[in-house]
């Protein structure tokens, strides 16, 4: 999820939601449980329940879910901690070759692309948060030990949210794995969580896992679970990963970008070697991710979360308003994420950040040549393995990025 994400209170204004309206569903304020499901059955996945309404009016079929959701639930079950995602890259080297891609792996990226690989660029961090054995039985949250601090300057949401998130994580499973290979070591449970303000960071005690080395990653134990309209796991940003894969499967034929520590503020570096090694330039770049929201109600307020800048840059105009003009074709609905934060801002003392991000650095960095705009799907549960998105959200990002696959 990208560090420029706010969850604040529900005070968009019906002026800065665009698109069509969301069918007159109900929103519900509702988080997953595990259930004795129902309804339709997908190979690889189990039993699982999906609202027909969910996809009501969209012309999308069951059996394409299908198949993105085996992607999904794949991908969920592989560790990727921040800053230890060589395994991850290894899974993905392997889905996207099986369809034909191009792929080639770099520090801190993989590139997969097609037969047109200009045509369009998508990109999608593919780090999740996670832990690291710094010392005998201690475990720090990966994104912010020292190594990555210098990346973080103190106004990206994960930081800014670090007491909210404070308590989230305790009796949470976790597994334990190799660095490079991502071999099994174990699992342990989170007993207690605290703040060190000497370190400024996360501090965890573990159950079960005190055998470890410094250096170790420890990942979240998750699972996907879908039930009615909505998916839960730890999303970000494996969902937009999962979704890129996909695309390859239906045809894309342009460049994706999955790109490591974008959660330690380290991976607009790797994509911009990328397009220094290939004297590229392009204002069509666009960055798939999450888009937290601090309720159910404020997230299906919208389909799909734009954004028009970020604390550091403009993004590039014309790509964000033609994602703009399709959804309003596709009967998509669309929020700004920008325009959220600034109207939440009026009357506050100490103004929300509208964040630094990925693109925008991308942007500050190339002096504008690098330049596109992201696509985001709103989520709740922020930053845990509860983290929630609506199949009508996934759906809609889906179509609108089949819309640029050439028959």
């Amino acid at each position: 999820m990208s560090p420029l994400d706010v969850a604040i209170a529900d005070i968009l204004p019906a002026s800065f939601v665009g698109g069509a309206t969301q069918g007159g569903a109900e929103p519900r304020d509702v988080e997953p449980r595990d259930v004795e499901p129902r309804d339709a059955e997908f190979r690889g996945l189990g039993r699982v329940a999906i609202a027909p309404k969910a996809l009501a009016e969209t012309g999308f079929e069951d059996t394409d879910l299908k198949e993105f959701f085996n992607i999904l639930q794949q991908l969920v079950r592989e560790p990727s901690v921040v800053g230890t995602e060589d395994s991850f890259f290894r899974v993905l080297k392997r889905e996207l070759e099986e369809v034909g891609a191009t792929v080639s792996h770099y520090q801190g990226l993989v590139v997969a692309q097609g037969n047109r690989p200009h045509d369009l660029i998508l990109s999608a961090h593919i780090d999740r948060h996670g832990l690291l054995c710094t010392g005998p039985n201690e475990f720090q949250y990966a994104a912010f030990i020292a190594g990555n601090q210098s990346e973080l300057n103190g106004d990206s949401v994960s930081e800014q949210m670090m007491h909210a998130i404070e308590h989230r994580f305790q009796g949470q499973r976790v597994q334990a794995h190799l660095p490079y290979t991502g071999t099994y070591l174990g699992q342990g449970q989170i007993t207690r969580t605290y703040i060190c303000p000497a370190r400024n960071n996360l501090i965890f005690e573990v159950d079960g896992l005190n055998f470890l080395q410094p250096g170790t990653p420890v990942s979240f134990l998750d699972r996907l679970h879908i039930e009615d309209e909505y998916v839960s796991a730890q999303l970000d940003n494996v969902l937009s990963a999962a979704i890129l894969v996909y695309l390859f499967r239906c045809g894309f034929q342009g460049t994706a970008l999955f790109t490591a520590q974008e959660e330690a503020g380290r991976s607009w570096r790797y994509a911009l070697a990328w397009f220094q090694r290939q004297n590229l330039e392009t204002q069509r770049l666009l960055v798939l991710d999450t888009s937290p929201y601090p309720s159910r109600e404020a997230a299906d307020a919208q389909h799909l979360v734009l954004r028009r800048k970020d604390a550091t840059a403009a993004f590039a105009q014309p790509i964000t308003d033609e994602i703009a003009q399709k959804c309003e074709q596709m009967g998509i609905t669309f929020s700004f994420k920008d325009a959220y934060i600034e109207a939440a801002n009026v009357g506050r003392k100490k103004p929300l950040s509208l964040g630094r991000t990925e693109m925008g650095r991308l942007v500050a960095a190339s002096n504008g040549n690098i330049s596109g705009t992201t696509l985001q799907i709103p989520t709740t549960g922020y930053h845990t393995t509860r983290e929630t998105a609506s199949l009508a959200s996934i759906e809609a990002v889906i179509r609108l990025l089949r819309s640029y696959i050439s028959p």
